[in-house]
Order: structure tokens, then C-alpha cells, then sequence
């Protein structure tokens, strides 16, 4: 599983590049000033953040598929840092939000707690953080061999609760790719109350 995205990143990009992002982007542009800067954890095929730049932000991908990486500079025109989340020092960037589109639906669920609080160091005071997660109970294993971890809403907030987050919108949809996903979304901001 570990290896998935750089395997198949050529599939991967074309399945995931034409989806419109608008929806679930929108409320976090919305709350930002012009030139805002951004950092998409986990930016794919560069989809979010070819929309991000095209709105006038200054987005930074940050993936771990080299294959991906490469193709999402190459589509979006905006640089890409290959890195892990385990092990790169997120405290070493400093940006108005972060986005986690689908990129945390792997990380086990024990572990993250712990990650998110590692790559919400590279967030500015009272940044805003947009994060997609699968919702459900356990974890699924795909036909290809890819495990996704399924959360419920009251689980989530309680994590971010404890990381001082407070949710701004929440909303489900269904998946554009498999209409037995519903994908939940959040829209956060840091509370130092």
C-alpha cells in the first residue's frame, strides 16, 4: 500500500484531475485575504492547487509520491515539496491554511492524532485548516489493497477540540468516484481560548 500512489500516479492523476473542486474549496477561499499562502498536504494530481493559484492564492504542494509530485508541479505550476508526513519538519513553514483533500484517509487512526499535530505546526496563529475524511466506523479495505480509515464526526471534533481547533463549517457529500463514499468536511480555525 505504501508505494500505491507512486505505482499508479499516472492513473491516479487522470481519475482524480477533472473532479471539480469548487464545492469543498470555497469556504476556505472565501475566509481568505488575497494572496493568501497555502500548503495542500497530500495535493495529488495538483488539482486544488491549480484552483487555489487560478484564485489568486499562493499555494505549495506537499506529497510523497515522486510521480505525483511531478505531475502536480507540471499541472498546477506551483512548487511541490516531496516529503513524509512522519518525518518532515512542518515547523519549518509558515502558511495562512492547510489542506488535508483526502490526504489523511490512510494515516491509521491511533497515529493521527499525533501527524495532524505535526503538520498544524506550519499553520500561522489563527489559520485555517480544511481537512476531507471518510466517514464511517473501523476502516475499509479497497480491491486494490489500500486501507481507508472511517471516522464519525464526534470522533473528529474531539481531536480537534483538543488541538485547540474550532470548526467553522461541516458538511458531507457523496464521493465523485464511489457513490458508496460520503466524504465529511471541515472547515477550522485556530482558538487559543
Amino acid at each position: 500500500m505504501t508505494n500505491f500512489y507512486q505505482e499508479n500516479h499516472k492513473q491516479y492523476f487522470q481519475d482524480t484531475v477533472n473532479i471539480d473542486p469548487s464545492g469543498f474549496l470555497e469556504p476556505l477561499a472565501g475566509r481568505l485575504t488575497p494572496g493568501a499562502s497555502i500548503l495542500d498536504v497530500g495535493c495529488g494530481s495538483g488539482r486544488d492547487l491549480r484552483w487555489f493559484r487560478e484564485h489568486g492564492f499562493q499555494p505549495t504542494g506537499f506529497e510523497h509520491s515522486p510521480g505525483l509530485a511531478a505531475l502536480a508541479r507540471q499541472h498546477s505550476g506551483c512548487p511541490v515539496i516531496e516529503g513524509d508526513f512522519f518525518t518532515f519538519d512542518f515547523s519549518s513553514i509558515s502558511v495562512s491554511a492547510l489542506v488535508f483533500v483526502g490526504s489523511m484517509v490512510h494515516v491509521a487512526r491511533d497515529d493521527f492524532p499525533r501527524v495532524f499535530e505535526r503538520i498544524c505546526k506550519a499553520l500561522e496563529p489563527g489559520g485555517y485548516i480544511l481537512i476531507t475524511l471518510k466517514k464511517g466506523s473501523g476502516s475499509r479495505i479497497a480491491d486494490d489493497g489500500r486501507v481507508f480509515v472511517l471516522w464519525s464526526k464526534d470522533e473528529l471534533e474531539r481531536i480537534f477540540t483538543r488541538q485547540k481547533l474550532k470548526v467553522i463549517t461541516f458538511s458531507e457529500s457523496v464521493s465523485a468516484l464511489r457513490p458508496d463514499d460520503i466524504w465529511m468536511s471541515f472547515l477550522l480555525r485556530q482558538s487559543h481560548a
